[in-house]
């Protein structure tokens, strides 16, 4: 950015932090709300007991996801609730309001009050760059959780996005011997292409006796209980897909299969990353409405 702005940060867990640290660093002010008080000191950088004046701010970023599972905004490291209303009512529809993972009944609520929402989270620019540290992670939780060495071991990854790209990749250079699930041919063809086994995602019943650790990033139910009942004693499911998730949880506790639902890793490996990642994403949707040029 080109000269400076105030920022408000209302709510979120690490990455708000660093998020809010990032953008003073940048040397914007920034007013932070309902972030439990963390944060490192920083010329700019003021900690709100309210949210007073948030209405001149140029910029207002909530959190990713902007609501919780009860509706209200996303606070993990605030006690105190937050009715996204009450959010909503203290904003200026002139002002750029910046949110994560927004839900039709946020943005609905949003546009009773003339007020858009811009879905930083949407972006696919965040989506590439949130893909590493989450690549990461898994990987961490594996070896972590593994009684074997991930070279050599048999791994399978369900889903050829972004995501799961980087993970084939991660895990073929660690010396795992790798296979893709996908259902497009073509996401098949470039796993074989990269050496790899391919397995088609909708026929893996009887076909995954042999993995060491499966890690799904799709965005879908993929691993039922028939699924499940074939995996080997010991065999890892990790799984990265957002809620509702891709496991039946309920079947992998009674077939006694050790499944660990990984959610939004970015936050909990790598916050640092994973904040400036949205600080750059928000800089871009600025310089596209030709804010702070």
């Amino acid at each position: 950015m080109n000269y400076e702005l105030d920022f408000w940060v209302i709510g979120g867990d690490l990455r708000q932090v660093r998020l809010a640290e990032s953008l003073a660093r940048d040397g914007h002010r920034v007013h932070t709300f309902a972030l439990g008080g963390q944060g490192e000191p920083l010329p700019g950088l003021t900690s709100q007991p309210c949210l007073r004046g948030v209405e001149q701010a140029d910029c207002v970023v909530l959190p990713l996801p902007v609501l919780d599972a009860e509706g209200k905004l996303s606070t993990p490291l605030d006690p105190d609730p937050l009715p996204f209303q009450n959010v909503l009512d203290r904003l200026d529809p002139r002002q750029i309001i910046c949110a994560g993972m927004v839900t039709p009944a946020a943005a609905q609520a949003a546009a009773e009050r003339g007020i858009t929402l811009h879905d930083y989270f949407a972006r696919e620019e965040l989506a590439v760059a949130n893909a590493v540290p989450t690549a990461e992670g898994a990987l961490q939780i594996a070896m972590e959780e593994m009684p074997i060495t991930l070279h050599g071991a048999r791994a399978l990854v369900i889903g050829y996005g972004r995501l799961g790209r980087l993970l084939a990749q991660r895990l073929s250079a660690l010396g795992a011997r790798v296979s893709v699930a996908s259902r497009r041919f073509d996401h098949l063809a470039w796993a074989e292409a990269f050496g790899w086994g391919g397995e088609h995602t909708e026929q893996l019943s009887g076909w995954l006796c042999g993995y060491d650790l499966i890690v799904n990033t799709a965005p879908a139910r993929v691993l039922g209980r028939a699924e499940l009942a074939d995996l080997k004693e010991g065999a890892l499911v990790i799984d990265l897909a957002s809620k509702p998730g891709g496991v039946d949880l309920e079947a992998a506790a009674q077939l006694g299969v050790k499944v660990i639902w990984a959610l939004s890793l970015p936050g909990k490996v790598a916050p640092v990353t994973a904040g400036q990642c949205i600080r750059d994403t928000i800089y871009h949707i600025l310089h596209e409405l030709e804010v702070g040029e």
